[in-house]
């Protein structure tokens, strides 16, 4: 009864079949079949309820897990039905290992990110700018600034948190300057993760599959500083004159703060230095680097431990500590966002064992070419999550120049700030500017977001033409 059951299974869900070599592995174009279809429609159902996250109150990791699972279930069937019983096996262990590097890199990052934040350091940042009693036009164009270069080392969500809250806390009783803040903000910390392999998932993706060299990324410098610059200017002439009211709070920095980040630069180093020169994976640089944490932690641990034993329980700079843990650090790792891109990495790969990756690159890079496609792929980034969008580019495998890759790495990491919901760092700004940043009040402002986008691209394209031969 077995065969005769995969024989009618069979063609059901395989009506017209084709086979499409990829690498080793034939994928067939299963894009009209039963499965694949159930499969397309989960997935874009899954992600309506993660653009509806917030209204929800849906993580939006789980969804997606959800639609991963299932869609990989359906990829099985189909290809057991096609007498191709391993092929799933082999194809979801590939996107497994991709899952692996970018986990281990982020959450040795994250984690990183999280002991600094308990170190205040970023709170003492803050404290700064806030009791220097800067003119608002100069806090609107300081926080911009430093989330330009900020986002190029950390990631564009916590840059746009912690400039947020310094404009949150000079702008709280002044709505007009802290929504063309907020946007400045979000644009700047998009724009300055896009010439950085570790700005952002997606050129953190880039570079690990190795389509751009690591210091190939700053010619992407300058485009990305005039997609900036250019909302930025027009936003500027907007800004309230005048200054805020001048805060007394200041803030510190705790014991080992200072070390920790000279820490995380010798781990990015190490990172680089292990996919340069040893051609290792640079998770595993990174996860060395979080050995270097571990090891300080505990020196901490031990240090911090002799003062909670003594009368005085306080450093040199007032505060009162408790021990430093590291694995409290890792546990506080965005773990929504982790599972997400696991979620989001399996559901792509597997709509590609369905021929759709193959499918849409034919329409997009070989019936409109690629530039016109790379600045397609960033003006939908603003609709979607750029983590797919550059997962499915990736999955494609068009063949292109380092210029057009670093086309696509702009334009993806930039198109998302078109719109408020198109990048994390809107989406978190949203949230603590509640009521006074909306949707409707970053879209007043996406013409001139729109003209940064188009002259960024422009001056890629004449800046970096030597990159765009071969």
């Amino acid at each position: 009864m077995y065969p005769h059951l995969v024989a009618l299974f069979t063609l059901l869900v395989i009506p017209a079949l084709s086979w499409a070599a990829s690498g080793s592995s034939e994928i067939a174009n299963l894009t009209g079949s039963v499965m694949g279809i159930i499969s397309l429609v989960l997935f874009v159902v899954c992600y309506v309820l993660v653009m509806f996250e917030e209204q929800l109150h849906l993580r939006k990791s789980k969804p997606v897990m959800v639609a991963a699972g299932i869609i990989w279930i359906l990829v099985a069937l189909s290809y057991q039905a096609l007498g191709k019983p391993d092929h799933a096996h082999a194809a979801v262990m590939h996107n497994l290992s991709e899952y692996v590097e970018l986990f281990l890199f982020l959450l040795a990052a994250m984690t990183y990110i999280n002991a600094m934040e308990e170190r205040n350091t970023f709170l003492a940042l803050r404290s700064w700018m806030v009791t220097k009693g800067f003119t608002l036009r100069q806090i609107f164009w300081m926080t911009g600034l430093l989330a330009f270069f900020i986002s190029p080392v950390a990631d564009n969500l916590t840059t746009a948190l912690l400039m947020g809250a310094v404009v949150m806390a000079v702008g709280a009783n002044n709505p007009a300057f802290m929504v063309v803040s907020c946007i400045n903000i979000v644009v700047a910390a998009n724009a300055g993760g896009a010439f950085s392999p570790f700005g952002d998932i997606t050129t953190l993706m880039i570079w690990q599959k190795g389509k751009v060299d690591f210091f190939s990324f700053f010619a992407l410098f300058v485009p990305s500083l005039i997609n900036w610059l250019v909302p930025a200017v027009c936003m500027s002439l907007t800004v309230p004159k005048g200054k805020p009211q001048v805060i007394d709070t200041k803030i510190s920095m705790k014991m080992g703060a200072k070390r920790i980040m000279v820490l995380f630069l010798l781990t990015i180093v190490t990172a680089v230095s292990f996919h340069n020169f040893l051609h290792l994976p640079p998770a595993v640089g990174m996860m060395l680097g979080m050995g270097y944490l571990s090891l300080f932690a505990y020196y901490l641990s031990k240090v911090e431990g002799r003062m909670l034993s003594g009368d005085n329980p306080l450093d040199v700079t007032g505060h009162k500590h408790e021990t430093f843990d590291l694995f409290s650090k890792v546990a506080k790792a965005e773990w929504d966002t982790l599972l997400f891109f696991y979620g989001v990495i399996l559901c792509v790969g597997g709509l590609g064992q369905f021929g759709y990756l193959a499918r849409t690159s034919a329409l997009l890079y070989d019936g409109l070419g690629q530039t016109v496609a790379n600045i397609l792929v960033g003006v939908l980034s603003a609709f979607i999550d750029n983590i797919p969008v550059m997962f499915a580019v990736l999955s494609m495998d068009p063949q292109m120049s380092v210029g057009q890759w670093l086309l696509v790495t702009l334009t993806a990491g930039v198109g998302g700030s078109m719109l408020s919901i198109g990048s994390a760092a809107g989406v978190a700004l949203m949230g603590i500017a509640r009521g006074v940043y909306t949707f409707g009040s970053h879209l007043k402002w996406t013409w001139a977001i729109a003209l940064g986008y188009a002259a960024s691209i422009g001056v890629h394209i004449y800046i970096n033409a030597r990159l765009f031969a071969g």
